[in-house]
C-alpha cells in the first residue's frame, strides 16, 4: 500500500524555505572541506585494502581465508562509500581530482564503474524515490508500489509475492550485479571514458580472479568468492535500505519543493559513531540529501540544524533505530505484494 506524503502548508513560502535553511548551514561553517579527515580516512582504508590482500597471500590454501573474505567485503564496502563521497565532491572541490580517485577506488580497486555508478547515483538524488525518475525504485526484480505491482511481469511479479522475506536473501547477489552492470553501461554508446574505464575494470578482474585462484583450489576458490562477494553485496544493501526504503513512493502528481521532497522520502538512523563508520555515515541521509556535497563528519553537526529547521516548518523529520528502519522497510515490501499471494 503507498505511503501519502503530506501537502506542505506553507506554500506560499515554500520556494524560499530550503534557501533559509542553506544560509543557516553555511554561516555554521559546514560547508567547508575536511582535507586532513579526509587524508586519514583515505589513508585507513586504502591500508586495510593492502593490508587484507597481504593477509590473504599469507594465509594461502586455507579455510581460514573466509575470514579474509568477511574482512574484504567489509574493506570493499568502506572503499565504496569513500567512492560515494567522492561522487558528490565532498572530499575535492574540482572534479578533475575527484574522477581520479574515482576511477582508481571504482574501478580498478573493487570493479565497480565509476561513471555508470556515479550518473546512477546523481539521477537518485535529483528524484528520491519517484517511480518515474528514480533509478533505485525501478521495478527490475524488487517492486516498490502497487502500481509497479500491476504491471509486473516475469521475475518481478514472482518475487513481489515474497520479496519482504526474500530482501535480504538477494541482497548476497547484489555484488555480483553492480559488477556485470558497470560492464554493461561501457557497451552503451553514450558511455564517456569508455576505454579507460574498461582498462581499469578490467585490470581489476584480471588481478582479482587471478590471485584468488592461483592461491586457493578450485572448490575454496569458489567457496571465497561466494562469501566476499555475498557479504559485500548484503553490507552495502543493508546500509542504504534504511535511507528511503519503506518511506513515500512519487509520482508526478505529487508537486513538491526541493526541501520538503528531499526530507520526506528519506529516513535518519539513530546511532553512535560506531554507527556512522559502519554506515559511512549515511545514517544522516536527511542531511546528506539536503546538501550532498556536505563533507561526511559534517552531517552530524548539521542534524540539529536540519531537525529544529523541519519542526519549525511542520515538516515530518523521521529518525529511528536501525533494526526499526528494517522493519519499516520489509512491512512497506510485504505489504506492496499483498495483492500477488
Amino acid at each position: 500500500m503507498r505511503r501519502h506524503v503530506a501537502e506542505p502548508g506553507t506554500l506560499d513560502t515554500k520556494g524560499s524555505d530550503f534557501a533559509r535553511l542553506a544560509h543557516k548551514i553555511a554561516d555554521a561553517g559546514l560547508l567547508n572541506r575536511r582535507p586532513v579527515y579526509y587524508a586519514v580516512r583515505l589513508s585507513l582504508a586504502v591500508t586495510a585494502y593492502l593490508g587484507g590482500w597481504a593477509l590473504f597471500w599469507w594465509l594461502g590454501d586455507s579455510w581460514w581465508q573466509l575470514l579474509v573474505a568477511a574482512l574484504l567485503a567489509v574493506v570493499f564496502a568502506q572503499f565504496g562509500f569513500v567512492a560515494h563521497d567522492l561522487g558528490h565532491r565532498q572530499v575535492f572541490r574540482t572534479r578533475r581530482p575527484s574522477d581520479v580517485a574515482g576511477l582508481l577506488i571504482g574501478n580498478l580497486g573493487i570493479g565497480l564503474g565509476w561513471g555508470w555508478w556515479n550518473t546512477k547515483h546523481n539521477r537518485h538524488h535529483a528524484n528520491p524515490n519517484h517511480e518515474d525518475h528514480d533509478p533505485d525504485v525501478s521495478p527490475a526484480v524488487i517492486v516498490w508500489s502497487d502500481e509497479q505491482v500491476a504491471k509486473s511481469q516475469g521475475l518481478p511479479r514472482f518475487v513481489a509475492r515474497w520479496q519482504g522475506i526474500l530482501f535480504f536473501p538477494l541482497l548476497t547477489l547484489e555484488g555480483w550485479h553492480l559488477h556485470v552492470a558497470s560492464v554493461k553501461a561501457l557497451l552503451k554508446p553514450s558511455a564517456r571514458r569508455r576505454g579507460l574505464e574498461a582498462a581499469l575494470l578490467a585490470a581489476h578482474f584480471a588481478a582479482y580472479f587471478g590471485v584468488i585462484f592461483a592461491t586457493l583450489p578450485l572448490g575454496k576458490a569458489l567457496v571465497f568468492l561466494l562469501v566476499h562477494q555475498g557479504l559485500f553485496g548484503v553490507y552495502l544493501g543493508s546500509t542504504f535500505a534504511p535511507n528511503h526504503k519503506g518511506m513515500p513512493i512519487l509520482t508526478k502528481d505529487h508537486k513538491l519543493d526541493f526541501l520538503r521532497k528531499q526530507v520526506l522520502t528519506s529516513r535518519n538512523v539513530r546511532g553512535n559513531l560506531f554507527m556512522d563508520v559502519a554506515l559511512g555515515q549515511l545514517n544522516y541521509q536527511i542531511e546528506h540529501h539536503l546538501f550532498p556535497n556536505m563533507p561526511a563528519p559534517n552531517l552530524r553537526r548539521a542534524q540539529p540544524i536540519v531537525r529544529q529547521y523541519c519542526a519549525d516548518l511542520g515538516v515530518s523529520y523521521l529518525e529511528t533505530g536501525l533494526l526499526s528502519s528494517y522493519g519499516q522497510a520489509l512491512r512497506h515490501l510485504h505489504e506492496v505484494g499483498a495483492q500477488l499471494r
